[in-house]
């Protein structure tokens, strides 16, 4: 089944012309529209927790823009299984490689943070050929293994190397001698046997991922927190911040409350660009 729905829907619809994928991303908002929407109790449930001074008419009207930008996130990722990489760098620019140029002239590999904000695939696709550093992916593979197989190969064809959470600790040793960027997807909800950092998120008690703080004081890494900006449709910026370049001078748990507000401004100033319908607060604090 998985075959039959890559090779005769998935795989033709990625030779569209992206012009072409948003007639069927508009057509997928309408039916959300008419009562066909993903994950809405979840959506509207987050924004509330998220928002609550705001009224319903703003929760509301932020939950169908984040729809709409849903809705082209499934198309354009839909064309990533044939962009090719001019047309991937043009749609997702680095504009300041500055950050990570300073820092290959020092020898110093950096940990690469950020969330679930604006297009994440676009951004694995498109970031490594305009780095200095070799750009490292953690991820959870897919449980289905044709699906797991086709979607690595269509995210690392242009430079990425993907890390299955399970060997990154090898990898860290593995690669220390190189310059790399690993990056890390700070929004994610933990499991209850991970270790974890409390704080609050979005107006909620939050566990937050303590990986990247734990991998940046062993290796003492640059701590840089990727901020992608939606330029137009179909068209994003990405811009560097360094946020630690002593990892191991700084306090326990400063690092991932540090990285945790940046998001979470990130997220204020824009709120349709994030991923609402992620249960990010399944773990309650004790």
């Amino acid at each position: 089944m998985a075959r039959i729905l890559y090779y005769l829907i998935i795989k033709p619809l990625s030779f569209l012309p992206m012009r072409a994928l948003y007639v069927l991303a508009d057509l997928l908002y309408l039916l959300m529209r008419c009562g066909l929407t993903y994950r809405k109790k979840v959506v509207f449930s987050n924004l509330s927790h998220a928002f609550p001074d705001k009224p319903d008419e703003e929760i509301r009207a932020i939950a169908w823009k984040f729809y709409r930008h849903f809705c082209d996130l499934l198309a354009e990722s839909i064309r990533l299984f044939s962009i090719s990489e001019k047309e991937a760098i043009a749609r997702f620019k680095v504009v300041n490689t500055e950050v990570f140029d300073a820092l290959a002239a020092q020898s110093r590999s950096a940990l690469l943070v950020g969330g679930h904000y604006n297009n994440w695939e676009l951004f694995a696709v498109a970031t490594d050929p305009q780095i200095s550093h070799q750009l490292l992916g953690i991820y959870t593979p897919l449980t289905n293994a044709f699906f797991e197989k086709k979607f690595s190969e269509s995210r690392s064809k242009f430079g990425l190397i993907l890390v299955p959470k399970k060997k990154v600790k090898e990898t860290f040793e593995q690669f220390k001698s190189q310059l790399t960027a690993t990056t890390f997807a700070i929004d994610q909800s933990p499991r209850k046997s991970q270790r974890v950092y409390w704080t609050k998120f979005l107006n909620q008690d939050t566990a937050v991922h303590f990986g990247a703080e734990k991998y940046a004081k062993d290796y003492n890494y640059a701590v840089v927190f990727g901020s992608a900006r939606k330029v137009k449709r179909g068209h994003y910026e990405l811009r560097f911040e360094l946020l630690e370049d002593s990892p191991k001078d700084t306090p326990e748990g400063a690092i991932t409350e540090r990285q945790t507000r940046r998001l979470e401004a990130q997220i204020y100033e824009a709120p349709e660009y994030w991923l609402w319908t992620h249960k990010r607060w399944k773990l309650k604090k004790p």
